[in-house]
């Protein structure tokens, strides 16, 4: 099955948007629909995902993830769409927070899998078929078992494949091999979890990325997707080879934190990050200045 041939239920290039927060760390729902607007107008992003890691879910309550989702979807939700991150460890709280994102304006969810429980094999289909009987929503699956600890095997996806919403994958496993095999047995649509890793999932079936750098990259990784897309690599190795700097430089630290900082380099400042994350020094902010500008972006 070829790129082109596969479903793109949220199109091809989502961002993993970082959570504005005011100085003293309070949610800024102001911040978050003005970030929105930059990511989708400026940015090209055809779908956002909020309340993501990247969007430091693990210290947002319930609440505040209803109302950023809310705050998104009323900003930009009539031209991207807006995924939802829900995954937790316990199936009972994943399940909740699916049904509140359906509640609030979500269009999709993204579920990771369970971590540092680390649950066998029959754990994990149990726990994404409960999520993705939840709500009528499609289901993007989140592979990433340097974060989590267990990765979702390819008997697994397969099986996980013959549930009718969950439509895709955001793969940051790492093994090319593995999803190559999963894209050539189903119809998942897969989305690169790791932003210098795109180009080379294009090559085996991806339909787009879900990034980090995409925050100042977006024009550029999408012109490097429909560059494949249309078959013309040089083109899109161009861009790959060009933006390299920044897709790599974006994790010189925690990605959150890199991302806020560029942010207010640009003048888009959106607070601070919540411990346990710290802010950039001015040393990581030096090489980011340098990455950014290595990338021409």
């Amino acid at each position: 099955m070829s790129t082109l041939d596969v479903p793109r239920p949220f199109g091809r290039l989502l961002t993993a948007m970082v959570t504005p927060f005011g100085v003293s760390g309070e949610l800024d729902l102001d911040k978050a629909a003005e970030l929105a607007t930059y990511l989708v107008d400026e940015q090209c992003n055809e779908a956002l995902v909020i309340n993501g890691t990247t969007g430091e879910s693990p210290t947002t309550s319930d609440a505040e993830k209803a109302d950023l989702v809310r705050a998104v979807a009323d900003a930009v939700g009539d031209r991207a769409k807006i995924v939802a991150g829900v995954g937790t460890f316990d199936t009972v709280h994943t399940i909740h927070l699916a049904e509140q994102a359906a509640k609030s304006g979500a269009d999709g969810l993204l579920v990771v899998t369970p971590y540092y429980s680390r649950p066998p094999q029959a754990g994990l289909l149990t726990h994404f078929r409960a999520v993705a009987d939840a709500t009528e929503l499609p289901v993007l699956l989140y592979d990433i078992p340097g974060r989590t600890g267990t990765p979702i095997e390819t008997d697994t996806l397969l099986r996980l494949a013959e549930h009718e919403r969950i439509v895709g994958v955001k793969d940051a496993k790492g093994d090319f091999a593995a999803s190559a095999e999963v894209l050539a047995k189903t119809d998942l649509a897969y989305y690169c979890g790791s932003d210098a890793e795109t180009l080379p999932l294009l090559s085996v079936g991806a339909v787009g990325v879900i990034g980090t750098s995409t925050h100042f990259s977006g024009t550029g990784t999408l012109a490097m997707i429909e560059a494949y897309e249309r078959g013309d690599t040089a083109e899109a190795l161009r861009w790959h080879r060009q933006l390299l700097p920044i897709y790599t430089g974006i994790f010189r630290t925690q990605g959150t934190i890199l991302v806020k900082a560029g942010l207010a380099l640009r003048g888009r400042s959106v607070g601070p990050v919540r411990p346990p994350l710290v802010d950039a020094t001015e040393h990581e902010i030096a090489h980011l200045r340098a990455d950014l500008a290595a990338a021409g972006v």
